[in-house]
């Protein structure tokens, strides 16, 4: 199932949820608990158009308690993906997510935010937030959220005086900017997956390369509308013409053409399109940079596998951290794709499984407990500040911080005959070539599909290693097992015979050869559309992290800079956190190549706009990585330290 065809499906299955989370590129698609929650015997809904300080009303579908004994706190989410069904005798299912909530008793609120469905307004991509606020014109996510909370408290009776407000992806985002100034009903808050910065890792651009085909799969049917509009009874998914998206954006060549194809009144994609370097369009949207004068508990959710917002929720813990010390701050890292913590069991993705419903535990364990603690003052769950998923041994921990204390930071270098080693070399002056031609990009996984299939995160990289424009550095078996526990930083030094380049390092874990294959089906969460390949786990390179780095940003992703053809530069970026052991008797690969598509645009590795670069502007280009004393290449990892951690090739947890 591609990216359009999960936001279709999400959106319809708003018919049917009671309160449904949806992702920013897909939605959190959540699954009818096994038996549902009715919540037309227990709860009323009232429909309400709130009115904003400057006027504009907002469509909020309201579920109140039907036993008036006891009051109840409000949890709310704000969404731009509709609260349908409308009509206040149209109800929804319960689903896993919302079951434990629903039992126990909320006042639900879910509200369109401005111009999305059926509330007024101007829709605007990732709200600037207003700091100095003057006017009642002067509105934001920050507003209208207090707006809504204060006109909630005085209209809804039966409530405890408390609201908690969550959401996912999008929904996310608002959720983070809703706690900026934070009204003081508002006592709990949990951004999950949050949007938090479209240009720095999430969604739109990964070290400043442009995500092409998850942003043309979702804004081919997220489109922008012209005031109140009911959602379309039946929606149509983009028609690629193939099952192949390698193919259709190869064919179809530069960014200018897709956005030919998605049509001149697409804002999204157009504006994203428009802004290639981190300007003020972006900074002004960043919304990490106002998180700021929050006054209640805060629980940020991810996932260590979420394609869209990975990074989101990493940088939102830490920002909420550093500029408020005083309110409970915790983050939740689980073994998930975007959202996936909602309704799955998180127990498999694609052939890798973590032995455990790690979703189930996380709603029961973590989430519920969260909210009934400030909402209700029922219970203490005791959390801590960092509850985070370690893969490869399918275990979760409980650090008082993220990255977890004591890891150390260590560079994994590049060596002689494609080895890996935490040993620095000391021979002479040592490099590695390798051609890279638009023409033939490197794919991004080793099957055929339209959008991002989720499973790509921890999929095989046997086929890429196979190329002859993928660089292979591997160390020996692992004779102890190495847990990396914070970023992972690539330091490269490079050159190229062309102008521009990019650089796409990812993080592997091989298996041992003789690691058996289960016999039951290892699709997991993979699209059903897609058939899942015949794998045999012996040697599996599963993708741990990887990120591509366009090097014209090199020096800054204000100011692009070109390439001096053969000239050596040094290129350093960092990609997310992971928390990740490779066993022992595994190996750690790192691959390093110079394309990744569709997922990643193609650079023309000539220095041009290269949404708009001609067929002429694309050349082939030698890619060069130095590994000598001085010129040392290779991946900085945090180390989180254990005995006896050595392996045959110098690979050791100790400094």
């Amino acid at each position: 199932m591609n990216y359009s065809t999960r936001l279709l499906a999400v959106l319809a299955a708003i018919v049917v949820l009671a309160f449904t989370p949806l992702s920013r590129l897909c939605g959190a698609e959540e699954k009818s608990a096994s038996a549902a929650y009715d919540s037309r015997e227990h709860y009323t809904k009232y429909e309400y158009r709130i009115p904003m300080r400057d006027g504009v009303k907002l469509f909020t579908s309201v579920l109140v308690p039907k036993d008036a004994s006891r009051s109840y706190p409000f949890l709310m989410t704000r969404t731009p993906y509709s609260v349908a069904p409308y009509g206040e005798d149209e109800y929804s299912g319960a689903s896993a997510h919302t079951d434990l909530f629903l039992k126990a008793g909320y006042i639900w609120v879910r509200q369109d935010v401005r111009g999305r469905t059926m509330s007024e307004g101007k829709f605007i991509e990732m709200t600037p937030h207003r700091p100095d606020k003057k006017s009642k014109a002067d509105v934001d996510e920050s507003t209208d959220t207090y707006d809504t909370v204060e006109w909630l408290l005085q209209h809804v009776p039966n409530h405890n005086g408390r609201v908690g407000i969550w959401g996912i992806s999008y929904p996310g985002f608002y959720t983070s900017a809703g706690i900026i100034d934070t009204h003081p009903a508002i006592k709990a808050a949990s951004p999950q997956a949050p949007v938090t910065d479209f240009y720095l890792n999430d969604d739109w651009y990964h070290g400043g390369a442009f995500m092409m085909a998850a942003s043309f799969d979702f804004f081919s049917s997220f489109k922008p509308q012209s005031g109140p509009t009911p959602p379309p009874k039946v929606r149509v998914p983009f028609d690629y013409g193939t099952r192949d998206g390698y193919e259709f954006f190869l064919k179809l060549g530069s960014v200018a053409k897709a956005t030919a194809l998605l049509g001149g009144d697409n804002t999204g994609w157009n504006e994203g399109v428009a802004h290639p370097t981190y300007d003020a369009y972006w900074k002004e949207r960043a919304i990490w940079r106002h998180l700021k004068n929050i006054r209640c508990a805060v629980l940020t959710v991810g996932g260590w596998f979420d394609a869209e917002d990975l990074m989101g929720p990493l940088r939102t813990y830490r920002t909420i951290k550093e500029n408020n010390p005083d309110i409970f701050n915790a983050i939740v890292m689980g073994p998930w794709v975007h959202g996936g913590w909602a309704g799955r069991d998180g127990r498999k993705l694609g052939s890798v499984d973590f032995a455990a419903d790690t979703a189930k535990f996380y709603r029961e364990k973590i989430v519920f407990p969260f909210f009934e603690k400030h909402l209700k003052d029922k219970g203490d769950p005791k959390l801590p500040e960092a509850y985070v998923f370690e893969t490869g041994t399918n275990v979760w921990r409980q650090y008082p911080a993220w990255p977890a204390p004591g890891a150390k930071t260590r560079t994994l270098y590049f060596r002689d005959g494609g080895a890996l080693s935490f040993e620095a070399p000391t021979g002479a002056a040592a490099s590695d070539s390798y051609v890279s031609d638009p023409a033939k990009p490197v794919p991004f996984i080793g099957y055929t599909a339209t959008g991002v299939p989720q499973e790509y995160m921890v999929a095989d990289q046997r086929f890429a290693a196979t190329r002859p424009d993928v660089l292979v550095y591997v160390t020996e078996p692992l004779e102890e097992s190495l847990t990396l526990a914070g970023p992972v930083s690539p330091r490269l030094f490079v050159a190229t015979t062309g102008t521009d380049a990019d650089w796409v390092v990812k993080l592997i874990d091989v298996y041992p050869p003789e690691r058996s294959t289960p016999s039951a089906t290892t699709a997991g969460e993979r699209s059903k559309d897609v058939p899942p390949p015949s794998i045999t786990l012996g040697g599996y390179q599963q993708l741990v992290r990887g990120e591509p780095f366009r090097g014209r940003y090199r020096k800054s992703f204000e100011k692009p800079e070109a390439f001096a053809p053969g000239k050596v530069e040094a290129v350093n970026f960092t990609m997310p956190d992971v928390n990740h052991t490779f066993r022992r008797g595994h190996r750690i690969m790192v691959q390093v190549q110079s394309t990744w598509f569709p997922l990643v645009d193609r650079n023309p590795q000539t220095f041009v706009d290269i949404a708009t670069a001609k067929p002429g502007d694309f050349r082939v280009a030698t890619q060069t990585i130095h590994r000598a004393p001085g010129r040392a290449s290779g991946v900085e990892v945090s180390v989180l330290e254990a005995p006896q951690n050595v392996g045959k090739s110098g690979v050791s947890a100790k400094p």
